[in-house]
């Protein structure tokens, strides 16, 4: 039994790849991405900036925080292409050329971290809190940071390091931390 059988190519599916120029770190990237690509997939797949972490992908872990004109932003829900003419800083571009940022140093001085996953998240969440001002006590500390989890409870020694680097800053507490 012979049959006629014509195999029918598809159309692409989903939108061109868009032309965008993202500033990162200081530095200009221009990349040609679906306009659909989130901010973290940009960042690990096509820049090789693999500091920010892909945690639950959906926005409930803080492990891809990274900022965006200084204010924190979830990577993963946050569309590159709406990142164009803006600054995004990621925990590579934290530190300088050569010396870690005091937040970092904090970090591994109070060893607020165990696994490591969520530290890059977690590190450009308290400096934030700190610039916004979040950081008077422990109980504000853990609320403005109650964003980023650590599945390994390193809470107390997080809240230690944002401490120090408050304290360092001139920062003051309002009660016993």
């Amino acid at each position: 039994m012979k049959t006629n059988m014509q195999i029918k190519t598809l159309p692409m599916l989903g939108p061109e790849p868009m032309e965008m120029a993202l500033h990162i770190n200081g530095h200009v990237s221009t990349l040609l991405l679906d306009p659909r690509t989130s901010l973290l997939d940009a960042l690990r797949e096509h820049l090789n900036l693999s500091g920010t972490k892909k945690g639950c992908d959906q926005g409930t872990c803080g492990a891809c925080t990274v900022w965006v004109d200084k204010r924190r932003v979830l990577a993963c829900l946050t569309l590159a292409i709406t990142c164009q003419g803006h600054e995004v800083t990621t925990i590579e571009g934290l530190a300088g050329e050569t010396e870690l940022h005091p937040m970092q140093r904090a970090f591994l001085s109070h060893d607020a971290f165990q696994c490591g996953y969520c530290t890059p998240g977690q590190i450009m969440s308290a400096v934030a809190l700190l610039e916004e001002g979040h950081a008077t006590n422990d109980a504000e500390i853990a609320e403005w940071m109650s964003g980023n989890i650590c599945r390994c409870a390193a809470y107390p020694n997080i809240r230690a390091a944002i401490r120090e680097v408050r304290d360092a800053k001139g920062g003051s507490s309002h009660e016993a931390d």
